[in-house]
């Protein structure tokens, strides 16, 4: 096969890839355009009339390399027309993914390790030991050193783990990348794909595949030969843990979590280390150096018997001594006494202690807790409790205002006296998280004290915040797409936007990704399904630009439902299509085209049901944002299923995501069609 033809053949698999995915975002779409424009000319579908062809997105490896062939052969029968054909193989080649290896001059050396504590006590015991594993002569040769650190929550698992790499670091030019797994229980747990994403990113890879497994080979390929730490905080078990594995023999793998991971021992020679509490003499320095200098002395005895009462678990010590640092009047004896009161039960904070086993073992965490809680004001306190309504992966000021009704000054000043008083953890500049045992504590508080009433409340005013503002983003994004859904009835399109305003939404989108999963689940679990699909709909630029295709997945599966139980009653009966096609969009994008046809199938179905006049026009026809547009191309289609369904995508692939004004919200079928020359003159893919 001659060089084109293989330089054409790529080019083309790398765009449709990436139209697909909605990967190659707006670059993507113009080199994707630019390919439909070529095919045009070239004679998509030999024997039919000229402006009635259905330009089909070449996915298959079959369409792929017919589509190169049909370039080829009209480049070599014009000059003009093969310089057309280079230029554009240049530019596609700019859209396929480029892993930096270690020794490319330029290359990524990632720094992802959140800070290390400055009142770290004790643990040499560990980073002894880490360094006794990577100097060990007798180490089996060809894999890299993976330590497994376990232990209860709160015992400083995350602590010693960013601490012991801080102090490696040194032994490993290539980079640190970390990700919090988030493995506290199954529910909150990452996916294998979602953290290879994370580490992806981490690595400035530019494309991110949609399907696990080359997202795993890329990881593999991104880090082989490299000497790098990589991080697996909290991790929930084996499963979640074995595709993040690098291949490289010279890197360390530190894992922390609560449970032992026997798998990763013994098929991938883990070595694992069980943290114990501190022992008192430790949690007293501890203590000390968290409540600081400036806190008045006390008798020995009495710090002594606060440490004591906090178990030696780290993240108790940590929160006693917090409150002690912030409450310049808080005694050493008034913590001492509240502790020892909780201890043998003689003081209840809300109805939690009520509820325990007065033959139990006290749970030092949670005394602590109830110490630094019964020290707030009543203000700060509903504050606390309305913060743990749901499980956010972390808690912005947009988040906490309109989770607890107050504004986002009076937000932000509330957070950061629970942080200071270590019931909350700043991450990020504005942006707060609970360690899982704090939102533990919140959330019991919460459901004695406020009930189920209030707490739907709360999660229906986060869930309405977040959806003005994805929304808000989204039309700033792609701000001329057809947008369903009341939310957009209230806003409407700046007529002269700042330069680079489209990429800041993306960008504000993106770094609040997680968290709009999180409300959408939130959302489904207290029936507000209103809100569950308008919220899909408002991600819709997200995902078509930057894929996150399992999230994608995930979300628009309850979208559909949620729209579908809409339909019954008295909602939009066509989102359900709608959240059908953006579904049919993210299984392409993880080449799952089964699924996708189902999804379109159905899609088309929806809309025939709900009398959406586009359905069944002539596939000349300007396409619109229904996948009932697509019916006409899946029925072009007869010789095979598969290539109906490409069509259908490839033939919704600007008015979903792209930049075009929107048609009108219904087609006329007696409408007049666009003159043939006008048809090929500007040939779309529209979504």
């Amino acid at each position: 096969m001659e060089p084109l033809i293989d330089l054409v053949f790529s080019a083309v698999g790398t765009v449709a890839s990436g139209a697909l995915s909605g990967a190659g975002g707006e670059m993507g779409r113009r080199i994707s355009e630019r390919l439909h424009g070529l095919l045009g000319r070239a004679g998509s579908e030999p024997g039919t009339p000229a402006g009635q062809q259905v330009l089909v997105l070449p996915v298959t490896e079959h369409e792929r390399r017919a589509a190169a062939l049909r370039l080829v052969e009209l480049a070599h029968s014009s000059p003009e027309f093969a310089r057309e054909v280079r230029e554009w193989v240049r530019e596609a080649s700019r859209l396929a993914p480029r892993p930096v290896t270690a020794v490319a001059p330029g290359a990524s050396r990632p720094q992802m390790l959140p800070p290390a504590t400055a009142a770290f006590t004790d643990r040499e015991d560990v980073l002894a030991w880490i360094k006794g594993l990577l100097d060990d002569a007798d180490r089996a040769p060809g894999a890299p050193v993976v330590a497994t650190l376990t232990g209860p929550g709160g015992i400083g698992k995350t602590a010693t783990v960013v601490r012991c790499a801080h102090e490696l670091r040194e032994r490993f030019p290539d980079g640190v990348l970390f990700v919090d797994l988030a493995g506290a229980s199954a529910g909150t747990a990452l996916t294998p794909s979602e953290a290879l994403v994370r580490l992806l990113e981490g690595l400035k890879v530019g494309t991110v595949p949609g399907d696990e497994a080359r997202q795993r080979d890329l990881f593999r390929d991104c880090t082989a030969d490299r000497r790098m730490i990589v991080v697996l905080d909290n991790a929930l078990d084996d499963a979640q843990v074995l595709p993040l594995l690098p291949a490289s023999p010279g890197s360390l793998v530190l894992v922390s979590s609560r449970h032992r991971l026997g798998r990763l021992v013994a098929e991938h020679g883990a070595h694992p280390f069980t943290l114990r509490p501190l022992s008192t003499a430790d949690s007293v320095l501890l203590l000390r150096r968290v409540a600081g200098r400036n806190r008045s002395a006390a008798p020995e005895e009495v710090v002594r018997a606060v440490a004591e009462g906090t178990g030696g678990i780290p993240l108790a010590v940590c929160t006693t001594g917090a409150g002690l640092a912030v409450r310049e009047h808080l005694s050493w004896d008034r913590v001492a006494r509240g502790l020892a009161d909780r201890i043998h039960g003689t003081r209840q904070t809300g109805a939690l202690m009520g509820d325990t086993d007065p033959h139990a073992p006290a749970d030092p965490v949670r005394l602590a807790q109830d110490v630094s809680y019964g020290e707030l004001d009543p203000e700060c306190a509903a504050f606390y409790r309305a913060l743990a309504v749901w499980s956010w992966p972390t808690v912005s000021v947009l988040c906490a205002a309109h989770a607890a009704g107050v504004e986002e000054d009076r937000a932000r000043d509330m957070l950061e006296r629970l942080a200071r008083v270590h019931l909350l953890e700043e991450v990020a500049e504005e942006r707060y998280r609970f360690h899982d045992l704090a939102r533990a504590h919140a959330r019991e508080l919460a459901v004695a004290e406020d009930g189920d009433r209030r707490m739907r409340e709360a999660v229906r005013r986060v869930a309405i915040a977040y959806l003005r503002f994805a929304a808000a983003a989204d039309l700033r994004v792609i701000p001329h797409r057809w947008h369903l859904g009341p939310v957009y009835d209230r806003l409407t399109v700046p007529e002269h936007p700042e330069p680079g305003d489209s990429a800041r939404a993306l960008r504000e989108l993106r770094a609040e990704r997680e968290n709009l999963a999180a409300v959408i689940h939130a959302a489904e679990h207290h029936g507000y399904d209103d809100l569950v699909w308008q919220l899909c709909e408002a991600m819709w630029s997200l995902h078509l630009r930057l894929g996150f295709h399992a999230q994608w997945i995930e979300t628009h599966l309850r979208g559909v439902e949620a729209a579908r139980r809409g339909a019954e009653e008295f909602g939009d009966r066509r989102a359900v299509g709608r959240m059908l096609v953006q579904l049919a969009f993210a299984y392409m994008g993880v080449g799952d085209a089964d699924r996708a046809e189902e999804a379109l199938e159905a899609a088309i179905t929806a809309d025939a049901a709900c009398g959406h006049l586009r359905a069944g026009r002539p596939p000349w026809k300007p396409s619109g944002c229904s996948a009932s547009s697509c019916g006409a191309m899946t029925r072009h289609a007869s010789a095979s299923r598969r290539p109906s369904v490409c069509s259908a995508i490839s033939a919704r692939a600007t008015t979903a995501g792209g930049t075009s004004p929107a048609p009108p919200r219904s087609w006329s079928t007696t409408s007049a069609a666009p003159s043939p020359k006008r048809a090929r003159s500007r040939p779309r893919w529209r979504g």
